[in-house]
């Protein structure tokens, strides 16, 4: 037989090895996620290419058949040729078997897979309409074969399928996929996406008003000061308590209010017939827990309690919307009331601001596994009322106390971090 013919056959034995190295790397690294969308915008190279992943010890077994077949017979052919244009010259032979393992694995393995590893969507699909065939065609062989591949799994107590029917995504690796995906998702929506994974893990202490900050209105009080004082309110619900804040009778709502104005004077009276009931919150509840709260019960505020029965703090839906989309207040936060940037770069700030607020409103990196307020990350980093005029550093930012009060810190310069964060 002419060599021309031998070498041509050959070739044609790596060529059909090198598309089953190319078929196992693509369907081994194609992205699920997108094989799903592709089924159902209807293509037909993703439905079969679903269905022969659906059973990856058949599909893996008509591939490895294959491929093995071919190497062996591909070595075979070398060992012919040799013979029968060398006989039996040892040294042809060596060589012969070193060219041959070069080929495999340029042309048959290393190289296919490279490619099929960078498009592994584009080869899986077209190999898809050849090997559903094939794994007709060999199933017999396939099962048999499986048949020994079953029975060494079960004597080393392995079920790849069980452990398949496991694996979830966990939080984090979608978190990962979504900024991973920031060339197709534009930079607002991801910021979106990853605030709304957060919401499990924020509780409603994380966002609520302090109680000492809420605007409230006291029953005991006169009427000309209570009708003062929803004439003046920045908000359009405010509890109700009497006497202290500890005793809130309910939440009214402005708007009702100003309608009760047209028919004359506000009193006590007309205040207690259009208030609701307080909607009590337990401290400790997950965000995205108490948004469906929020619409199940038809509220729009809480009232945080502990588990004593003490009152919080305040939260709203608006608090809630706000970890999700991020601020939507009309004034820009250099005119907070918590804090006021100063011109060499620091900001003066309220020891009540709650650190996600600052985090979030001064691009910082405040730790929140603890306190909820700045006033609180100082006195657990002090263990102590600090008096004014003293310095410290929090995750890597230079602070100042300039003001405290009654056992509290009122007022912190915060400077700007000049160098990286002390891993300390």
């Amino acid at each position: 037989m002419p060599l021309y013919v031998l070498l041509l056959a050959l070739a044609v034995l790596l060529i059909l090895s090198a598309f089953f190295s190319l078929s196992e790397t693509s369907m081994m690294a194609i992205n699920r996620y997108r094989l799903k969308h592709l089924v159902k915008q209807g293509s037909r190279g993703a439905h079969l290419t679903t269905q022969l992943l659906l059973n990856t010890d058949r599909l893996l077994g008509v591939i490895l058949l294959g491929n093995n077949l071919l190497n062996a017979a591909a070595a075979t052919l070398v060992a012919v040729i040799v013979s029968l244009f060398f006989g039996h010259n040892d040294v042809a032979l060596l060589i012969g078997t070193i060219s041959v393992t070069f080929a495999i694995l340029i042309f048959s393995e290393i190289t296919p897979k490279v490619i099929a590893a960078a498009y592994p969507e584009r080869i899986a699909l077209a190999s898809s309409y050849v090997l559903t065939p094939l794994l007709k065609i060999f199933y017999p062989v396939v099962w048999f074969v499986n048949l020994f591949v079953q029975a060494l799994l079960a004597i080393l107590r392995l079920n790849p399928r069980a452990d398949e029917a496991t694996k979830k995504m966990s939080l984090e690796e979608l978190k990962t996929l979504v900024l991973e995906a920031g060339h197709f998702i534009r930079k607002k929506h991801q910021s979106v996406l990853l605030n709304l994974f957060d919401l499990e893990t924020i509780t409603v202490d994380d966002v609520m008003v302090p109680r000492n900050r809420i605007e409230a209105i006291d029953l005991d009080a006169d009427d000309d000061s209570i009708q003062n004082q929803l004439l003046t309110c920045y908000h359009t619900r405010l509890p109700v308590y009497r006497g202290t804040l500890d005793n809130v009778v309910g939440v009214i709502h402005v708007r009702k209010v100003l309608n009760q104005m047209r028919s004359g004077e506000i009193t006590t009276a007309t205040l207690e017939k259009i208030m609701r009931e307080p909607y009590f919150i337990p401290s400790g509840t997950p965000l995205f827990s108490q948004l469906q709260l929020f619409q199940e019960n038809r509220e729009r505020v809480g009232l945080i309690v502990d588990e004593y029965g003490e009152w919080m703090g305040l939260v709203a839906l608006e608090d809630i919307i706000e970890e999700i989309i991020g601020e939507f207040t009309t004034h820009p936060p250099s005119q907070s009331s918590n804090f006021l940037k100063q011109g060499d770069g620091s900001v003066m700030v309220e020891g009540s601001a709650l650190l996600r607020d600052l985090n979030r409103k001064l691009g910082l990196e405040l730790p929140l596994g603890g306190p909820k307020t700045l006033n609180g990350l100082v006195l657990e980093h002090f263990q102590d009322i600090p008096e004014a005029g003293t310095s410290l550093k929090i995750a890597g930012y230079p602070m100042e106390i300039v003001q405290t009060q009654d056992r509290v810190v009122k007022v912190v310069r915060i400077f700007p971090m000049l160098g990286p964060v002390d891993p300390q």
